[in-house]
């Protein structure tokens, strides 16, 4: 009989606290850390980590897994960058609790905010449950490859309460106010991390409608995260309006954390070319934190690269697509629409036609200053000079040219690269300093979600290989940098039992060959619920993902192991 089930063998471990790594070897047995140092004994199974670097799993926080965590076993892209633990439900958005004949409504609020195709929601989830509590336990039988955990979400819940006055966006009264409470101290109780909830402006239903959480007034969302202070626990996660501004929107948080105790997250960026507003926000943490006790701390919650969209003929977004001509060859595949691109009569009325309305993700779409060719490797910090405009500029011709002659040049495969935000004055200097400060984390991946537009669930994997590895002046050093994505981030949603090697905790643990981690191309796999296609971004170096004890990926590809459990609320260490 072995003394271990997993031994990693002469790594440099990095242990998620921030203290200086050191030299030596990790021990795991049934599921937990049972030694560290120099280790004696055997294993089942002996990983070799020299030259390579040992780190808890890491934490991501804001995902929309709440559909691919039922019909899916594995929890990619998140799950292949090192991710071992996911927060889904994040924004307000969600399928629970959720009466039959709301079924529709839920779905077309999530394709509209999130981008999942509601073909692939109405196929792929089975809807047999009702209630949050119910939810819980389908997520509970199902297999998977890491741990999920879930917020309450508003935009459910709040229909659930109040049936069409609740989707038409109308104020809650006393009765409804009291119903949501009790609603969300029932679901924290069953398990919830918290309650989610949205006030962005360009988050719209499928059909182009604001959210039912749109604008909601902070009575509604101090009564919900109520529930939570009658239960004892949660965490507040809010997405503020970027549009009327971050510093605006703050005071908000303030209430609700005031007034119920409860600790609370929320979305940060900078802009592009706006007043760095970001740092008043910063600021104003500042002040809360100083204020609340430790237990109702506020974070800030910030991408480590610009906030993007992927653009491209195959995908939800791309500059042409909301032309009055692109519908003539809209419905054909890639190939016919490549083709049909090269007869000079269409292209000269796809270059001068201005594009209809249409969702806001497509209007961002023609944001040519802003915009970039995405190669492979993917450049998430090009120069100004590589934008169309400025590729435009250089040739003598217009951006749309620039885009349509790369899709040409690429049998319409080429991507593109939308920097919508984070990326002041063509720099990730701001990024820089939001993650740098003692309030913010990494987050914001969005995995599961967005499926045709967004893919940055790689945001671990670009942390490591731009902040730590990176040659630009500014960089992370490595024991913050693993820290940021595993002990404080876990702590941010109170899950004290994970993010840090430690003997006792729980044995989500990387091994990383830190020298040889790249990352790749997005791609375009047809894998979801009839056949609908979503956006992966896979990486190398990942030389074991563990979680729970197994080992869920070894050199890059997964393994059969399926050790994921929902996480039922806050947990307390080892």
């Amino acid at each position: 009989m072995t003394d271990f089930d997993v031994l990693i063998r002469g790594g440099l471990i990095v242990d998620g606290t921030g203290n200086e790594p050191v030299a030596g070897d990790l021990a795991i047995k049934d599921g937990r850390i049972a030694a560290i140092g120099n280790v004696t004994g055997t294993a089942t199974q002996t990983i070799d980590a020299e030259d390579r670097i040992v780190t808890p799993g890491f934490v991501d926080v804001h995902t929309h897994y709440d559909g691919q965590a039922v019909w899916s076993e594995e929890m990619a892209p998140s799950s292949s960058h090192g991710v071992t633990t996911a927060v889904m439900g994040n924004c307000g958005v969600g399928f629970a609790p959720c009466r039959q004949n709301d079924h529709d409504m839920l779905i077309n609020v999530m394709e509209g905010v999130e981008d999942i195709p509601g073909v692939v929601m109405a196929e792929g989830l089975p809807w047999n449950w009702e209630t949050f509590p119910q939810y819980l336990d389908v997520l509970d039988k199902g297999k998977r490859d890491i741990d999920v955990a879930v917020y309450l979400p508003h935009s459910p819940l709040r229909v659930y309460a109040m049936g069409e006055r609740g989707a038409n966006r109308e104020p809650a009264n006393a009765d409804d106010l009291a119903k949501m409470r009790a609603l969300s101290k029932e679901a924290i109780e069953a398990g919830a991390i918290g309650f989610a909830t949205s006030r962005l402006s360009i988050h719209k239903t499928a059909d182009g409608g604001s959210i039912p959480t749109f604008e909601t007034d902070v009575e509604e969302l101090t009564a919900i995260c109520g529930g939570m202070t009658d239960a004892g626990g949660g965490t507040f996660q809010i997405v503020l309006d970027a549009f009327v501004g971050f510093d605006k929107e703050y005071p908000i948080i303030e209430t609700v954390v005031a007034e119920t105790g409860r600790p609370a997250t929320f979305t940060l960026a900078s802009g592009n070319d706006a007043p760095p507003r970001w740092r008043n926000v910063l600021t104003m943490m500042e002040q809360s934190n100083a204020t609340n006790p430790e237990s109702a701390a506020v974070t800030g919650q910030v991408m480590p690269r610009p906030i993007g969209i992927i653009e491209g003929l195959e995908l939800s977004v791309h500059p042409f697509i909301m032309c009055p001509s692109w519908q003539k060859i809209a419905h054909l595949p890639v190939s016919e629409k490549v083709a049909a691109m090269r007869d000079p009569d269409l292209r000269a009325a796809l270059i001068s036609e201005e594009p209809d309305p249409g969702h806001p993700f497509n209007e961002l779409g023609r944001n040519w200053r802003w915009l970039y060719p995405l190669d492979d490797p993917p450049n998430y910090a090009p120069p100004a000079e590589q934008s169309l405009e400025a590729l435009a500029a250089a040739r003598g011709c217009t951006p749309q040219d620039i885009a349509y002659d790369r899709f040409l040049d690429t049998d319409g495969k080429g991507l593109l690269l939308g920097a919508l935000g984070n990326y002041e004055n063509n720099s990730l200097d701001s990024v820089h300093e939001m993650l740098s400060h003692p309030n913010c984390i990494p987050a914001l991946g969005d995995g599961g979600a967005h499926y045709g537009a967004i893919c940055d669930a790689s945001f671990s994997t670009f942390l490591l290989t731009h902040w730590v590895k990176g040659k630009q002046d500014k960089t992370i050093d490595l024991p913050d940098a693993i820290h940021m994505l595993s002990q404080k981030p876990a702590r941010t949603v109170g899950l004290h039992d994970r993010g840090v090697l430690k003997i006792g905790a729980k044995a989500d643990v990387n091994v990383i060959n830190l020298d040889a981690l790249t990352l790749h191309l997005p791609e375009i796999v047809r894998d979801l619920p009839a056949g609908g296609r979503r956006l992966h971004q896979r990486a190398s170096g990942y030389d074991a993902t563990i979680v729970s004890g197994e080992v869920i990926r070894l050199f890059d590809k997964g393994t059969d192991a399926r050790p994921g459990q929902l996480v039922r609320g806050a947990q307390e260490a080892a």
